[in-house]
């Protein structure tokens, strides 16, 4: 059974490489292309080899509309479906498909908007790159026009302090130290200073542990570590929806211990759990905010597990052999 899964495996996942690559691709439902959006980069306008899209009222740019303008490389992690940025200032900057946290430099934001593929091309949120690209952004809905301003480093002069600097941006200095990762003992005459602050500075993601993150793993790869990236990622949710939902425990820990819900957790089977890389990779991406069953508290296999209590629930979704449901 695990050899024949494995196997449907390799297939489904030999099927989407063929449609990437053909441009297919996966696409969000609920994005809408606009073919008549103009983006101007430094004053000069940008022919779109891809149209833009418009998802929840956000502006999403093909990735290399932005990066290649802005003197930054790019490089996609097919098997995570992630893209990590080296930006002209030295950050460095990770964003996955469908996960709403970046990462930038040391540090994870939450977005309001997380990426996504269209045509066999990852979108990204424009402004929040832009803004992390150290470039100003205007975007025009009635005009239909997308304005990106690069902006050069203040360099630290006698006269042209931390303060002037400031000022000027209209920051903080705090904010002002915090982007640029210093301590106010730490400019002097010749430092340069990033000025452009991030407006996802405002919304830092909620840490969680290695310990946690190595638990949760270890559950997801013995409930259904045999299935696919999908299931994985449904159990890491469900447990993240009890942590969340005041009717259960509130750590990871205690959730996986409590109660009846996961008997590995008791039988020994959990600790002999050793995850693999598409299970790490689901739960990463659950603890980053990607859910694909939410407010389901429950899974169970319909086949083995029946009763009245299961069959009130209401499912959320049914991925592989197992049902999601609240």
């Amino acid at each position: 059974m695990l050899h024949r899964s494995k196997q449907i495996r390799a297939i489904l996942l030999l099927s989407l490489a063929v449609l990437l690559l053909l441009g297919v691709g996966l696409t969000s439902a609920a994005a809408e292309s606009e073919e008549n959006i103009t983006l101007k980069v430094s004053g000069k306008t940008v022919k779109l080899a891809e149209p833009a899209q418009i998802l929840g009222g956000r502006l999403f740019l093909p990735i290399a509309s932005l990066t290649g303008h802005l003197n930054a490389k790019a490089d996609w992690d097919s098997e995570n479906e992630a893209v990590t940025i080296h930006t002209a200032h030295k950050d460095t900057i990770i964003l996955t498909n469908g996960v709403p946290v970046v990462y930038f430099n040391d540090s994870r934001y939450v977005m309001e908007s997380a990426p996504f593929f269209a045509d066999g091309r990852i979108y990204i949120p424009v402004r929040y790159v832009a803004e992390l690209l150290h470039a100003k952004i205007k975007w025009s809905p009635e005009e239909r026009l997308v304005e990106i301003e690069p902006v050069a480093q203040a360099v630290v002069a006698e006269e042209y302090g931390l303060k002037e600097i400031a000022e000027e941006n209209d920051v903080s200095r705090g904010a002002l130290l915090k982007r640029n990762g210093l301590k106010a003992d730490d400019v002097g005459i010749g430092t340069k200073l990033r000025v452009v602050i991030p407006s996802v500075f405002e919304n830092e993601a909620k840490p969680y542990s290695e310990e946690d993150y190595r638990l949760l793993a270890k559950l997801v790869q013995v409930e259904v570590g045999y299935e696919s990236y999908e299931a994985h990622l449904a159990v890491a949710n469900v447990v993240l929806n009890r942590v969340a939902d005041s009717r259960f425990p509130d750590t990871i820990r205690d959730v996986i211990y409590s109660g009846k819900q996961f008997p590995p957790a008791h039988n020994g089977l959990l600790d002999k759990s050793k995850p693999n890389a598409t299970v790490l990779r689901a739960t990463k991406d659950a603890l980053n905010g990607k859910n694909n069953v939410k407010d389901a508290v429950y899974f169970y296999d319909p086949r083995v597990t029946k009763g009245s209590f299961w069959s009130d629930l209401s499912t959320i979704a049914t991925i592989g052999s197992h049902r999601y449901a609240k």
